[in-house]
């Protein structure tokens, strides 16, 4: 038993009334003691449940980015012509919706960015379709990549994931906790604001909840995070919904998107068998007409204009289009499909 832990656990856990908030350095600290295994499973699962009862603090999530920045990976900055653009989708994924996260940044990359996702594989407690199943199911299988490999595509392609359980076992061990108390943890919400690279960035954060979002804004300023995006996205993602106004805060202007102001409107995509998806999303790399179109010239033409390779949001979803009609993105995503390849045999 860590009774470090335990006094920390005290503080949070002590009731409505009389729990106290942890400070920036006593979050990092058990953080650490959590990612180093120092603390009994009874006392992370009574941290867990205690700490999303209480409901998290920025100054608690700052401390506990720290630990991550501290403990876990940092891809080193690589030779990019623009910030590195790094996406938070949850790592429990989609059950409703289709994912388009995949979808989004290889049209991003094709216009010529650089995108980091980061994700796992099927997570509790929703255990819905995760990103890393999507590109294996394009094939492209980030499994077993090192931090230097997806550095290196990150430069020669402009894609690069981070896959928890290779580049962070630690994170990745808590997950079966988060089975056991079927419920979302705070840690989880590390899933959409950690940024692990050294250089520059823009860090786009989904989100559920407008606490959560006042929660983010708060936090990026302890931690001097000044370029990002808020998206109160299609489950906690980073999607933009079509059948609603789109919130975001974009480097702290408030925006309201519509898509029917750009004939883009339309229900939410449901979430097909993967089979049937990987076959939208094929139908929408070659060309042809898919289910998928108007939600990704939505989301991408968006992106491509707040993210400044389009003058203008129309500009940004005729780009979209424009790429997608010409092949570029289906290039694209061959070209990283190679290498992924040349990872796999190197």
């Amino acid at each position: 038993m860590s009774h470090e832990f335990r006094e920390l656990l005290k503080k949070i856990g002590s009731g409505t009334h009389t729990h106290e908030d942890l400070t920036r350095g006593e979050a990092a600290q058990a953080t650490w003691l959590l990612l180093a295994g120092k603390a009994t499973p009874a006392q992370i699962g009574a941290f867990l449940i205690a700490h999303r009862i209480k409901r998290p603090t920025a100054e608690e999530l700052a401390g506990m980015l720290d630990a991550y920045a501290e403990y876990g990976p940092r891809l080193r900055q690589r030779d990019l012509p623009h910030p590195l653009v790094i996406f938070g989708h949850p790592y429990d994924g989609r059950s409703r919706t289709a994912p388009l996260g995949v979808l989004v940044a290889l049209v991003l990359a094709a216009a010529g960015a650089a995108v980091l996702l980061h994700g796992s594989g099927f997570c509790p407690p929703k255990y819905g379709l995760p990103l890393e199943v999507v590109w294996r199911g394009l094939g492209v299988d980030w499994r077993g990549w090192s931090l230097e490999q997806v550095g290196q595509s990150l430069e020669q392609t402009g894609l690069g994931f981070l896959y928890l359980p290779d580049c962070f076992p630690q994170a990745q061990a808590l997950m079966e906790y988060r089975d056991q108390i079927g419920k979302r943890p705070p840690l989880a919400t590390l899933e959409l604001v950690w940024s692990p690279y050294e250089g520059p960035f823009h860090l786009v954060a989904g989100y559920v909840h407008p606490p959560t979002e006042a929660t983010m804004l708060e936090l990026f300023a302890l931690q001097g995070i000044q370029s990002f995006t808020t998206v109160k996205g299609l489950e906690g993602s980073s999607d933009l919904p079509r059948e609603r106004t789109a919130i975001l805060n974009h480097c702290g202007e408030r925006l309201l998107l519509k898509a029917r102001d750009h004939h883009l409107a339309g229900p939410e995509i449901p979430l097909a068998e993967e089979k049937e998806l990987l076959r939208q999303m094929h139908q929408l790399l070659n060309g042809d007409p898919s289910p998928l179109t108007p939600a990704v010239l939505w989301n991408g033409g968006s992106y491509l204009w707040l993210l400044g390779y389009a003058h203008s949001l129309s500009e940004g979803i005729q780009q979209a289009e424009e790429l997608l009609r010409s092949g570029r993105v289906r290039e694209k995503l061959q070209q990283l499909q190679q290498q992924a390849h040349l990872a796999r045999f190197s």
